[in-house]
This record gives structure tokens, C-alpha cells and sequence, in this order.
């Protein structure tokens, strides 16, 4: 397909991303605890088998929500759990540092270290499963870490100065 089709919509970002394990206090570890989001919300639905915590990255037009959800009942339906998700890119500030800071907290990665992506950015992977000497995974989710370009850094500092600045009355 070809870019130069007159669609009428434009895809503008990520909104959400669903990751589903059966232990959703696993998914925070990797989340919330390592990775620093900020849980914003909650959600229990018996209908459709789900608790989730909602959990914030970033802010305004540059938030992305990511939904931490495991079944009620493991057996029930729908399974929230087993459909795994391929993986989630992130953009990352400084991606060395990152892996270091991980490494050292107890997060697994997947083999091949720190390389060239195939957007030509450099890349690593979170495993999607733990073992006994990292115990920290994705909990089924293979997790790409990307280090953002210097415009993409920029651009994330100038909104968070922007946002700091007080607003004329």
C-alpha cells in the first residue's frame, strides 16, 4: 500500500497497550515498580472476566495508557490472559543506562544485548519470561526498549518544559 492514499484519518500514537497475565501483581513489578508508571486507575469487570489496574505513561497529547489486566476466573472467558501480546516498543532516553539500572534490579533481557533495530535505532529486549536469577519479565510480553533519537528526546523535553512553565491569565 501506498502512503499517498487520501485516507481520513491519521494514526497519531499509541493510546493503550493490554497486557494480560494471570498474576497481576507479576505485570506490576516490571510496570510500575521497575519501569515507574504511575497507576491511575482501576477497572473489575465480572462480565468480562477482567481487574485491571490502569497505569499512565507520560502526559497530554503524549500520554499512553497501559492496562495491566488478569482474569478473575483463570478457567472463565473471556481469557484476558492468554492472548500475549506480541511486544511494546518504548522509547527510551538512554538506553545504556537503562539496561544497567534493570540488569542490576533483577530484569531478565532476552539474548542478543543492546544492537541496531530495524528502524536503524538501537534496541534490546525485555524477556517475556523470568527464571531464577532475573526474576523480572514481561510476564508473557516480549518488550522492546528503544533509544530515542536526539529530535524525540527534544521533543519530550521542550513538552515537559512547556508544562512547566505557568500559564499566562
Amino acid at each position: 500500500m501506498s502512503s499517498s492514499i487520501n485516507r481520513p484519518f491519521k494514526v497519531l500514537g499509541i493510546q493503550q497497550i493490554a497486557i494480560g497475565g494471570r498474576d497481576k501483581l507479576k505485570l506490576q513489578r516490571l510496570w510500575v515498580d521497575m519501569l515507574g508508571l504511575e497507576v491511575t486507575g482501576t477497572y473489575r469487570s465480572e462480565r468480562e472476566n477482567v481487574d485491571e489496574d490502569i497505569c499512565a505513561i507520560g502526559d497530554g497529547p503524549f500520554k499512553v495508557e497501559v492496562d495491566l489486566m488478569e482474569p478473575i476466573d483463570p478457567d472463565g472467558k473471556p481469557a484476558v490472559h492468554a492472548t500475549p501480546l506480541n511486544h511494546v516498543g518504548l522509547w527510551i532516553d538512554d538506553l545504556k543506562a537503562a539496561v544497567e539500572w534493570l540488569a542490576a534490579h533483577g530484569v531478565r533481557f532476552a539474548p542478543g544485548g543492546i544492537r541496531r533495530g530495524a528502524a536503524g535505532f538501537d534496541i534490546c529486549f525485555l524477556h517475556p519470561k523470568g527464571n531464577d536469577e532475573s526474576p523480572i519479565s514481561g510476564e508473557g510480553v516480549l518488550v522492546e526498549l528503544v533509544q530515542a533519537p536526539p529530535e524525540v528526546v527534544d521533543a519530550f523535553a521542550r513538552l515537559a518544559a512547556a508544562n512547566a512553565l505557568p500559564l499566562a491569565a
